[in-house]
């Protein structure tokens, strides 16, 4: 488990809370403090925020294996300014800020592994806000699949169309013309 020794892994694995999220269950809200990173063992989940208007912005899905989290609220317990929610019935591993100082300081491959996603997760980041500046919608809906490539049939259109920052007429026509270019 994440570089860290079996007898290790034993140790920290039994101090894991595991919890079900029904479809729709909202795990954190905008205005609460988040207290867990969220591994998806199953299922799917999604976060976002709400405009001014009330419209959602999509930030991330977080399918099987992934992490979700508000990192400033975790870490520096600011009150979220996202919404994260289960799409799917998930599966969910909730680590606290006291599961990854505890890893940490029981095996030092941990701290590295733990590193690397942070990084890994800073550079997905990166790559996101350049294609929402600077690509198309069809280059961002490439990259979606690119990144996400079970997720098509799992998620609504309007919530591809969210996270692509288009409207759901859009993704509807760079599809169209995609498919009508593949064929």
């Amino acid at each position: 488990m994440a570089g860290i020794s079996e007898a290790h892994s034993d140790t920290l694995y039994e101090s894991l809370e595991k919890a079900d999220f029904p479809k729709g269950e909202m795990l954190l809200r905008e205005g609460e403090v988040c207290r867990h990173s969220f591994f998806v063992e199953e299922g799917l989940l999604r976060s976002y925020t709400l405009g001014e208007d009330g419209k959602e912005h999509l930030i991330q899905f977080a399918p099987e294996n992934w992490f979700i989290v508000d990192r400033g609220s975790v870490y520096f317990k600011d009150t979220s300014e996202i919404y994260i929610e289960a799409i799917e019935d998930s599966k969910v591993v909730l680590l606290d800020k006291n599961f990854m100082d505890r890893a940490t300081q029981l095996d030092e491959n941990f701290r590295k592994f733990n590193e690397k996603l942070l990084h890994n997760h800073i550079r997905h980041i990166q790559q996101r806000l350049n294609l929402l500046l600077s690509a198309s919608a069809e280059n961002r809906y490439l990259s979606f699949i690119e990144t996400y490539p079970d997720l098509l049939l799992r998620v609504p259109q309007w919530m591809i169309a969210s996270y692509l920052g288009i409207t759901p007429e859009s993704l509807s026509r760079v599809r169209k013309e995609l498919a009508h270019r593949n064929s």
